[in-house]
């Protein structure tokens, strides 16, 4: 299984920078079985069924992209920080320049929020902060930025609108550096209208981490190794889960964050088990879902472990069809792009 086998030409300008307005009148392709049809998120409610059970990622997107300051002497140097998961002492981070940091030096964010480098290494560094708990949480969002993915970071700078746009209304539990943007294309009144017409939720947390945007870097993709990622599913989410399963409804994960956690917690027979810690799971063709009828998701960049994710769901084949209908039809790709409803 080759590396070329998830790659597909992409113009540029189908990449979106900004969200649909509202969340809703996002497209959506619905792909049910060999048929194709172009619709709109909020067709939804048309389109799910009473005992249907959608599972949703609670996790919330921290503004985890600092600038700030180190002072030698009469010398002071910007430096730009990207933390990317919580360490046993602080946050692991992206710096730049990373090299000219040194160990024991003070970067220096805001009025309230600094951070010694505790540790540094080839590629990232350790970050202890002068706060801790809530007055850490209210001085990063004072001083931070949404840490929007690089190729929509490329094109613009984040900005006070991202604050809103780049998380999901029911973010609950912070600690994402990345939005489970399959999610963000809901409102509060289309979850009241899928809510009385009999679909169900119920919530996870998956702490989306950066290393949801790492290249693959191996030709045989079966070789890779993914970022693990804590997740959460509290022993009564696994049991609404489970009486949905039993009960004859559908499991739908809304993106692939949450659709990795309940494929992590299932065990062999297909039941859903309490989970609380990391998930590396690597899903690709050949996978045998063990919880998962049917996935929301937007549309994945070439190459990546996510397009092996929905390859696995579909069938490769099946994707490269759907994939080629979003494109000639022009779809808007990424994390602020249009949606997708993959049913198998």
């Amino acid at each position: 299984m080759k590396l070329s086998d998830f790659d597909f030409d992409l113009p540029e300008d189908l990449i979106a920078t900004r969200p649909a307005r509202p969340r809703t009148h996002a497209r959506l392709l619905l792909a049910e079985g060999d048929r194709i049809s172009d619709r709109h998120v909020y067709d939804l409610i048309d389109i799910f069924r009473p005992g249907d059970r959608l599972v949703l990622n609670n996790t919330k997107v921290i503004p985890a992209r600092l600038t700030g300051r180190r002072t030698r002497g009469d010398a002071v140097a910007k430096v730009e920080v990207t933390l990317l998961e919580p360490a046993t002492e602080g946050w692991r981070a992206l710096a730049k320049p990373l090299r000219k940091l040194a160990e024991g030096e003070v970067i220096v964010f805001s009025d309230r929020l600094s951070a010694t480098v505790a540790e540094k290494g080839e590629t990232d560094l350790r970050l202890t902060f002068n706060l801790t708990g809530d007055d850490f949480d209210a001085a990063l969002a004072e001083a931070g930025a949404m840490p929007l993915p690089p190729y929509i970071a490329a094109k613009r700078a984040p900005d006070a609108q991202d604050a809103t746009d780049y998380q999901t209304v029911f973010a609950r539990h912070a600690g994402a550096v990345a939005a489970p943007t399959a999610s963000l294309h809901f409102d509060e009144p289309l979850l009241r209208a899928l809510a009385e017409k009999g679909v169900t939720f119920t919530e996870v947390t998956l702490h989306v981490g950066a290393g949801t945007f790492l290249p693959v870097k191996v030709d045989d993709v079966t070789t890779h190794k993914m970022h693990a990622e804590w997740g959460q599913i509290t022993p009564g989410a696994a049991a609404e889960i489970n009486a949905t399963k039993q009960a004859g409804g559908r499991i739908i994960p809304v993106g692939t964050t949450a659709l990795r956690l309940i494929e992590s917690a299932a065990d062999e027979a297909g039941r859903m088990q309490a989970w609380t810690g990391p998930t590396d799971i690597f899903i690709y063709p050949g996978y045998r879902f063990r919880i998962t009828d049917a996935l929301m998701t937007n549309f994945h960049l070439p190459k990546s472990t996510l397009m092996m994710l929905v390859s696995a769901l579909m069938g490769a084949e099946r994707i490269r069809a759907i994939y080629e209908h979003a494109v000639t039809n022009r779809y808007r790709f990424f994390s602020y792009g249009d949606s997708s409803l993959l049913i198998p």
